[in-house]
C-alpha cells in the first residue's frame, strides 16, 4: 500500500513536470499564480495571451490600479476588471479587438456606480465604417459617407452619470461614432475622408435603405430647396 502511494505521488509529480514543460514551449514567458494557474503569459511569437494582471503604480497624482482579464493575440479580449491598490472593484471594463466595445462602469471604492459609458469598437482588419451626415441646424441625417476609421474604438451611446451614494442620474450625453449629439445645436458634419479610393468598400444596406427612402429628394436636402 505504502508503495502504491509513492508511485501515485511521483507520478503527480511526473505530469505537473510535463505541464510545465508544455506551457515552456508555448510561451517565451509566464507568471504562475499560487494556485499553479498561468498567467502573464507571451507567446513565442511575442503576443499576450490568455489572463493577465496588470498593475498600473501612482502618477503625478493619479492612483495606481490593478486590471485584470483576456488577451487573445494581443488584443484585450471581453471583460476586464479594475481594483484599486487596496482591492476595491472601481471599474469594469468590456473590449472587442483591442478596443472598448459596449457598457463599461465605473464605482467608487464603496461601490456606487458613478459613470457608464458606451464605446464602439473598430475591426482594425476591416476598418471603414458608415458616418451619419448631420444638416445644418439639426440633428437630422441628410446622407451617409463611407469614412475610414482611424481609432480602435470611439464613444457610441448613451453615457450616463450618477451621484454617489443617492444613485440619482445627474447628466446624459449621447455619441453617434464620437460625435457628441446636443439636442437643437448646429452639428458639424464628420469631415474623415476615405483615403484610399480603390478598396472602397461598397455601400452598406444602412446607405441603400436611406437613399430608397429619400429618392428624389437628396439634391434638394443638400441644397436647401424644397422639393416640389
Amino acid at each position: 500500500m505504502r508503495f502504491l502511494k509513492i508511485q501515485q505521488l511521483w507520478l503527480l509529480i511526473i505530469m505537473q513536470f510535463l505541464f510545465l514543460m508544455n506551457g515552456s514551449a508555448q510561451y517565451k514567458s509566464y507568471k504562475l499564480t499560487a494556485e499553479r494557474d498561468t498567467i502573464n503569459a507571451i507567446t513565442n511569437s511575442g503576443l499576450k495571451q490568455g489572463k493577465w494582471v496588470i498593475h498600473i503604480d501612482e502618477v503625478r497624482g493619479e492612483p495606481g490600479y490593478e486590471e485584470e482579464g483576456l488577451f487573445n493575440k494581443d488584443k484585450k479580449e471581453g471583460p476586464w476588471r479594475l481594483y484599486n491598490l487596496t482591492g476595491d472593484l472601481i471599474g469594469v471594463e468590456n473590449y472587442r479587438l483591442g478596443g472598448k466595445d459596449g457598457i463599461q462602469q465605473y464605482y467608487t471604492y464603496l461601490g456606487d456606480l458613478v459613470r457608464e459609458e458606451s464605446w464602439r469598437a473598430y475591426n482594425p482588419d476591416a476598418p471603414y465604417d458608415t458616418i451619419p451626415i448631420y444638416g445644418v441646424g439639426s440633428n437630422e441625417i441628410i446622407d451617409f459617407k463611407i469614412v475610414k476609421a482611424e481609432q480602435y474604438s470611439v464613444k457610441h451611446g448613451d453615457w450616463k452619470y450618477f451621484e454617489p451614494g443617492s444613485g440619482r442620474m445627474i447628466k446624459t450625453e449621447k455619441y453617434d461614432r464620437g460625435l457628441l449629439i446636443v439636442p437643437g445645436a448646429v452639428t458639424a458634419p464628420v469631415t474623415a475622408t476615405v483615403t484610399d479610393k480603390a478598396k472602397k468598400p461598397d455601400k452598406t444596406p444602412e446607405m441603400l435603405e436611406w437613399e430608397k427612402k429619400n429618392k428624389g429628394k437628396k439634391k434638394a436636402l443638400r441644397d436647401g430647396r424644397t422639393v416640389e
